[in-house]
């Protein structure tokens, strides 16, 4: 009986109420684990995008840019300073398509002048 006598003596805290949770923090965790996973997974299909690119340099009279993350070499124009045709590990390649590219430009007939009057 006298420890029924201390419990009914001790000070009931008193209870607060429950502040409702917002239901946009359910969904907005998952949602940015998903964009992150789908940003994660664009890049390991696609491969590297190619951001850091090396300092032009010459090579066989002609300027080509090199990526710094994967090394894959892409040629260049000094005279617009931008790199110009697709990217390639070949460079001897890059170099034969450039060339068949030009060759045809040229052989292919200029387009009519038309007068101004």
């Amino acid at each position: 009986m006298a420890h029924e006598s201390v419990l009914a003596s001790d000070p009931v805290p008193p209870v607060e109420p429950l502040k409702p949770k917002s239901k946009r923090s359910h969904w907005l965790w998952p949602m940015g684990l998903m964009a992150t996973g789908l940003a994660g997974m664009a890049v390991v299909f696609r491969g590297c995008w190619h951001r850091r690119m090396s300092w032009p340099v010459r090579a066989q009279g002609y300027a080509y840019q090199v990526c710094l993350g994967c090394g894959v070499k892409r040629l260049f124009d000094e005279d617009a300073f931008r790199g110009y045709g697709p990217y390639s590990y070949d460079l001897q390649g890059l170099i034969a398509r450039d060339q068949a590219r030009r060759l045809k430009q040229s052989q292919e007939p200029a387009p009519p002048q038309r007068t101004a009057s």
